[in-house]
């Protein structure tokens, strides 16, 4: 494997881990940061794995595909809800920060990958894919509406013990990811044969975000029902793949 991808997902760890420890303007930049090397560890990993066309549609697909969706959800309320940016997070388009939609392309890899190894079906692999990407939510949404970066104009009905964040956000998450799951299955070929010790790194990214999200959010953010749902949400995938020593069959 080429040391790219390493080193790249090890320069976003590092950002993670000292996100609690600093505040302000500190922590903004931390945050842009972890986004903008975690999605350059999988762009990289994908190209150099599956090659550029894979990286081109990873690219396309979330990237660009989340951000439209996001800007489509900040101007009309849909697919998620009403809510609106603080600021904070760099550069914006037509209001949604850029980083938001490399945000999208960071964690889909890891979960497309990891979905590869519970099934080679094209079906299976895109359900369990964007549940993957989806319940990630589940820890993310909390912890950057308590961090101020956004805010729903009505949170309620929402998660027991999780405020803020309104139930349509989820559901939201999950249809998003299916469609661009559905999207990206057509140019990813889903049953090209890769030695798992080649996707070492956005296995190991997936793993690091479960457990770093779980011990985060109820040691430092002060979130514990959200590492709860997070942690059986994300959970449904996370645990059976980094219990699997081998490939899924078809």
């Amino acid at each position: 494997m080429h040391p790219s991808p390493v080193l790249l997902a090890a320069g976003a760890v590092i950002a993670q881990v000292f996100y609690p420890l600093v505040f302000g303007t500190a922590r903004d930049l931390l945050t842009v940061t972890a986004v903008v090397l975690f999605c350059a560890a999988s762009v990289t990993h994908a190209a150099l794995t599956r090659g550029a066309r894979c990286a081109v549609a990873l690219l396309g697909v979330f990237a660009g595909g989340g951000l439209l969706v996001e800007i489509l959800g900040l101007t009309t309320g849909f697919p998620f809800g009403e809510y609106s940016y603080a600021g904070g997070l760099g550069p914006t388009v037509a209001g949604t920060p850029v980083v938001i939609g490399l945000a999208w392309a960071m964690m889909a890899w890891p979960s497309w990958i990891a979905a590869g190894r519970l099934t080679r079906r094209r079906g299976s692999r895109i359900v369990v894919a964007a549940w993957a990407l989806a319940t990630w939510d589940l820890f993310l949404d909390p912890q950057m509406v308590g961090e101020g970066y956004w805010r729903w104009s009505d949170p309620e009905p929402g998660l027991p013990g999780v405020y803020g964040v309104p139930l349509t956000n989820y559901l939201g998450w999950l249809l998003v990811a299916l469609v661009l799951m559905t999207l990206f299955a057509a140019v990813d070929d889903v049953h090209r044969a890769i030695p798992d010790r080649l996707d070492t790194v956005p296995i190991a990214l997936l793993g690091w975000v479960y457990v770093s999200s779980i011990v985060a959010h109820t040691l430092f953010f002060g979130l514990p029902y959200a590492a709860l749902w997070g942690a059986a949400g994300m959970g449904l995938v996370v645990l059976p793949v980094l219990g699997r020593s081998g490939p899924a069959g078809r």
